[in-house]
C-alpha cells in the first residue's frame, strides 16, 4: 500500500482566512491525503493569501519562493484574496501548479485530488469568465481564475488562535461584504455577503462547547448575518437562538459595523451575561466629509451615538474601533475632527491603520495623497491618546470582579486570562488553559482568582 499523499496550508490574514485555511485542512484530510508535520517535507503545500496591502502581497510572493526553494518537488497552490484578485502575478512563480480564487476555493480538494471522491470534475466550461485575457486548465495543472462575485459557498470551520492563545476558537459564520468603501478591495475578493444557516451555527457550537468555554463568532461583516438567508433574520435572533439552544457558556461578538449595533442587539447583550460585554466598533474616520469620500454609510454624529447608547446600557464594557489615518485628502482640521471624536468618546482601545494605496480601489487613485511623515505622526498620535484613555479605564476597574478564560500561557509564578470585558491580565499561579474562572482586578494587567 502506497503512503499517503501530504499537505501543508500555509495561512495570511484575518481570522476568515485563518478559517477558510482550517476548512481546507480537514476537506483534504477526508480525502485521504495526510497532513504533513513541516512545510519543508509536504507534498502539497497550499498557501492561503491575504491582499489586503501591498506588504501582504510581497509576504505571500516571499514565503511562495521560500517553499519552492526548501521544498523543489512540493506542488504548490495558491488560493485566497491575493489569488482572486492578481491570479497572473503568482502563476509566474516558480513551483506554483494552480492558482484558485476565493470563488472556487471550496473546490480545492476536487483540484488537486479528484480520483479521491465521487464528485464531478470541474471544467473550463464551470469557470466564470474572468477580466483578463488568461486562462488555464485544470486538466494540465494549469491556473483556475474566477470571479469573487460568483461566490455563494461559505466555506469555514472553526480555528485557535495562533501560537500561545489555543483557548478560544473562532468560528465564522459570514463572509463577503455588500459595502464597497472607496479604500477596500475585500468585497472584489470575497464576493457579496453571505450567511452560514442557523443550522450550521449550531452544529459547530455544540461540537465545541464542551470543550471550549467561550466561542467568537467572526466574519467579514458580521452584523449583515442572515440578510441573504431566507426570511432574513437578524443577528440578534441568532444569538437568542444559540443561546436557547446550546450550552455554551460565553460567546464574543467581533467587528460589527456602526449602524448594525441596533437596540435589539445591545438590549440582548446588556441582559445576557453569556455574552461578552465586548463591542468592536469600526469608525475608520471622526470627519464627516472623511467618511462620505470613504463611503461609509454613517456619519460621525451617528458613531457618537451607538458607543455612547453602549457605554450608558454596560459601564465596564470594553468599547474599540478601528481608525485610519492618511486617507488622501485628509486635512489637519480633518484629522484633528477625529481626535477630538476619540477623545470624547468613551472607547477604550483602538487598532490604527496608516492608509495605504490599495491598486483596484477608487481611493488608490484619489488625489490628495497624504506624505508619508504626516501619516506616520497621525498614527503616533491617536496611539499616545489611546493609551492613556485605556489605562484610565482599567484604572478604573480596579477591585471589581469580572469573568475570564484562561488562556494557553501559564507558567509556574502566573497565568495569563482573557476577561469577560476584554482586558488581558496575569492571574497568580499555574491554572489550566481553556477555564472560565472569576477573578478580581487588582491593578492593570493583574487580577486574582475571585
Amino acid at each position: 500500500m502506497s503512503e499517503r499523499r501530504t499537505f501543508w496550508v500555509e495561512n495570511f490574514g484575518c481570522r476568515a482566512t485563518q478559517a477558510d485555511g482550517a476548512a481546507l485542512e480537514s476537506d483534504l484530510a477526508a480525502r485521504g491525503l495526510g497532513l504533513s508535520s513541516d512545510r519543508a517535507d509536504a507534498q502539497l503545500v497550499v498557501v492561503n493569501t491575504c491582499t489586503v496591502t501591498a506588504e501582504a502581497d510581497r509576504d505571500a510572493r516571499q514565503t511562495i519562493r521560500r517553499i519552492h526553494r526548501e521544498n523543489p518537488a512540493a506542488e504548490i497552490l495558491v488560493t485566497g484574496c491575493y489569488a482572486q484578485r492578481r491570479p497572473a502575478d503568482l502563476e509566474a512563480l516558480p513551483g506554483v501548479r494552480w492558482v484558485v480564487g476565493n470563488s472556487h476555493k471550496p473546490l480545492i480538494g476536487e483540484v488537486v485530488a479528484p480520483q479521491a471522491t465521487g464528485l464531478v470534475s470541474i471544467s473550463n466550461a464551470s469557470i466564470p469568465t474572468p477580466p483578463l485575457d488568461y486562462h488555464g486548465e485544470i486538466a494540465s495543472g494549469g491556473v483556475l481564475l474566477s470571479d469573487a462575485y460568483e461566490q455563494r459557498a461559505l466555506l469555514t470551520a472553526p480555528i485557535l488562535d495562533a501560537g500561545s492563545d489555543r483557548s478560544r476558537p473562532n468560528l465564522k459564520i459570514q463572509d463577503g461584504c455588500n459595502n464597497l468603501c472607496s479604500f477596500c478591495i475585500i468585497p472584489s475578493v470575497r464576493g457579496y455577503s453571505r450567511s452560514a444557516p442557523e443550522t450550521f451555527v449550531l452544529d459547530e457550537i455544540r461540537k465545541l462547547e464542551d470543550r471550549y468555554p467561550e466561542i467568537v463568532l467572526t466574519g467579514i461583516n458580521l452584523g449583515r448575518w442572515g440578510r441573504d438567508l431566507p426570511g432574513r433574520p437578524r443577528f440578534h435572533q441568532l444569538l437568542e437562538t444559540v443561546l436557547e439552544q446550546a450550552a455554551v457558556k460565553k460567546l464574543r461578538i467581533s467587528s460589527v459595523e456602526p449602524m448594525d449595533w441596533t437596540g435589539d442587539l445591545l438590549r440582548l447583550m446588556k441582559a445576557e451575561s453569556r455574552i461578552a460585554k465586548h463591542m468592536h466598533i469600526p469608525l475608520q474616520s471622526g470627519s464627516d466629509a472623511v467618511l462620505k469620500a470613504m463611503r461609509r454609510r454613517y456619519r460621525a454624529r451617528h458613531y457618537l451615538d451607538r458607543v455612547e447608547r453602549a457605554r450608558v446600557a454596560m459601564p465596564e464594557a470594553s468599547i474599540g474601533a478601528d481608525v485610519m489615518v492618511g486617507f488622501p485628502g485628509e486635512t489637519d482640521a480633518q484629522f484633528e475632527e477625529t481626535r477630538r471624536l476619540i477623545e470624547q468618546s468613551p472607547l477604550t482601545y483602538l487598532h490604527v491603520f496608516t492608509f495605504s494605496a490599495r491598486e483596484g480601489t477608487p481611493a488608490a487613485t484619489m488625489d490628495g495623497q497624504i506624505p508619508k511623515p504626516v501619516k506616520k505622526e497621525r498614527n503616533r498620535i491617536l496611539r499616545e491618546l489611546i493609551a492613556q484613555k485605556k489605562r484610565r479605564f482599567e484604572e478604573s476597574l480596579v477591585g471589581r470582579r469580572v469573568e475570564a478564560v484562561t488562556l494557553d500561557r501559564s507558567t509556574n509564578e502566573s497565568t495569563s486570562a482573557l476577561t469577560d470585558n476584554f482586558l488581558h491580565v496575569e492571574v497568580p499561579g499555574s491554572l489550566p488553559a481553556a477555564r472560565l474562572i472569576g477573578v478580581t482586578l487588582t491593578a492593570p494587567g493583574k487580577a486574582e482568582v475571585a
